[in-house]
């Protein structure tokens, strides 16, 4: 299977580092900087799971076409923000040949109708991730914490052997990995634990051990949850009470440091994806008829922050 990763930012980075350190066929689209970068020092990734110093294969957009034409990618690794996905796109748009495969891994639901309608249906996996990366410096790619896992699968269900191929590289690199028969519930399990992170650290600028230090601050995140699990079971995707107990326990952790991504792009004053995610599982709530008034003020709250930067 040869693989095109979009960028080799924190996420993309690290699982295609990964896959070619087990011995993919890996390439990364990147921009001249990047590629400049790559080819001079090597992907660098630093992480409590191992350290890898990788030479990897990169091509720019121009080179993209006749590389294509050379020799097709079966995958397409597609990561990014989701606000960038537009241009991310229109960025693959040359490689995705017939037979070629996507596999978006961003965060939330609100890219796959935009996917399917430029790539078809059939050629878009289900995928998502738990990771918490960013790139250094230097332009190393640093994974914060220990958490780095994979799931993707059918989206309507059962596997395939695009599933079980990408599965096998997988395990040959010693990525913890799902290959799921059921990719909608993984994603909507996550997507409601998201949600709620992300809402919840924004809307009080703190960490999951700030928000339950405060007086109501427990109940808080457990209704502002209860709110998305709500939105998840009006879909026709209950979160699965074992999850559910799982997601909980986290948003309401007792000292936790956890605060979602978006919170850190937020502090420093970059781009949030806050449509994608807060915003987007508002809309569905109230599609639904549904009460979400702590989704509400969240995504008031980030809509305020994204006019006052200046991003509409």
């Amino acid at each position: 299977m040869r693989i095109l990763v979009l960028g080799a930012g924190g996420t993309g980075g690290y699982f295609g580092g990964r896959l070619a350190q087990g011995g993919a066929d890996v390439t990364f689209l990147v921009r001249p900087a990047r590629a400049a970068l790559l080819r001079e020092r090597g992907l660098r990734i630093r992480s409590p799971l191992g350290d890898a110093d990788l030479q990897v294969a990169t091509l720019t957009a121009d080179e993209l076409p006749a590389a294509v034409a050379r020799q097709p990618f079966d995958l397409v690794l597609l990561s990014c923000k989701a606000y960038d996905l537009d241009s991310a796109i229109e960025a693959v748009v040359p490689a995705m040949l017939p037979g070629t495969t996507l596999m978006p891994i961003l965060n939330g639901l609100h890219h796959y109708p935009a996917l399917d309608a430029r790539f078809g249906r059939d050629n878009v996996l289900g995928g998502l991730c738990f990771i918490s990366a960013t790139l250094g410096e230097d332009g190393s790619i640093l994974h914060l914490g220990r958490p780095a896992s994979i799931t993707f699968g059918e989206r309507d269900g059962g596997s395939s052997a695009r599933v079980e191929a990408f599965a096998a590289l997988c395990a040959q690199a010693g990525i913890d990995h799902r290959a799921s028969t059921d990719i909608g519930q993984e994603q909507w399990i996550k997507f409601s634990f998201l949600a709620a992170l992300a809402a919840g650290t924004c809307l009080v600028r703190g960490s999951i051990g700030d928000i339950v230090a405060s007086e109501g601050g427990e109940e808080f995140m457990a209704a502002l949850h209860d709110e998305c699990l709500a939105v998840a079971a009006a879909e026709g995707q209950p979160v699965p009470e074992k999850a559910r107990a799982i997601a909980r326990g986290s948003l309401v952790q007792q000292g936790s440091d956890v605060k979602a991504s978006m919170l850190r792009d937020l502090e420093a004053g970059r781009p949030v994806e806050a449509a994608h995610i807060v915003g987007h599982m508002w809309q569905r709530a109230r599609a639904h008829g549904q009460p979400a008034p702590l989704l509400q003020a969240a995504w008031v709250h980030l809509q305020a922050y994204q006019r006052l930067r200046g991003g509409g």
